[in-house]
């Protein structure tokens, strides 16, 4: 798992600087409208984010939470700086990988990732973790590119898999929901408006 961490995260380096230019057009036909949906779920007011990447999110956040976000990829969290900057966004930036976070278990309302676990070298590892530093009772709010159930579509995926893995350092074809009703919540439930390879995906603890 180290190397693939590794590899995966020298990806996510490369691409950075271009990173938003690259998923402009998902950006504005798909994704921008599940965001503020996700977004519009948090019931609480101690966030973490895990896997901020160039800061996608800020335009979202709460008005009156305070937010901690984090991502493993030195690159990407620079350009997140440099948003934050820019766009005056109040939160808190930490260079840290989501299979090993560095807060003690149970320390925040909400937990919130965004199209972060196609990426994760050990997304049952990184899941559980979730869990551990949300309170009991709060929420994980998951927005996530999974495998889809439409089996020719799923086929199609899982030939250009390969490929979006090499140039993206994602995995579009993870059957991230089996991972998480395997990880320890009470409760999970699947947005009934969401797609069949974009998943909106509330969990408590």
């Amino acid at each position: 798992m180290k190397s693939d961490n590794l590899a995966i995260k020298q990806r996510y380096n490369r691409i950075a600087p271009f990173f938003d230019g690259l998923q402009a057009i998902m950006e504005g036909f798909f994704y921008t409208r599940w965001r503020k949906k996700l977004w519009a779920k948090v019931d609480g007011t101690h966030v973490l984010e895990v896997g901020v990447g160039t800061g996608k999110n800020f335009d979202y956040y709460p008005v009156a939470a305070q937010i901690t976000a984090i991502d493993f990829s030195p690159a990407m969290l620079k350009q997140a700086e440099y948003k934050k900057t820019r766009k005056a966004v109040i939160v808190t930036l930490n260079l840290m990988d989501v299979q090993s976070l560095c807060y003690a278990d149970n320390t925040f309302d909400v937990v919130i990732a965004s199209f972060v676990f196609c990426s994760v070298a050990s997304p049952q590892k990184g899941l559980k973790e979730l869990c551990r530093v949300c309170r009991p009772g709060g929420q994980v709010l998951l927005l996530e590119q999974v495998a889809s159930s439409i089996p020719l579509i799923a086929m199609v995926m899982n030939i250009l898999n390969p490929i979006i893995q090499v140039v993206m350092g994602a995995n579009i074809n993870r059957n991230t929901i089996k991972y998480i009703k395997s990880c320890g919540y009470s409760f999970v439930h699947i947005d009934a408006g969401s797609g069949h390879f974009i998943k909106l995906i509330e969990a408590r603890k």
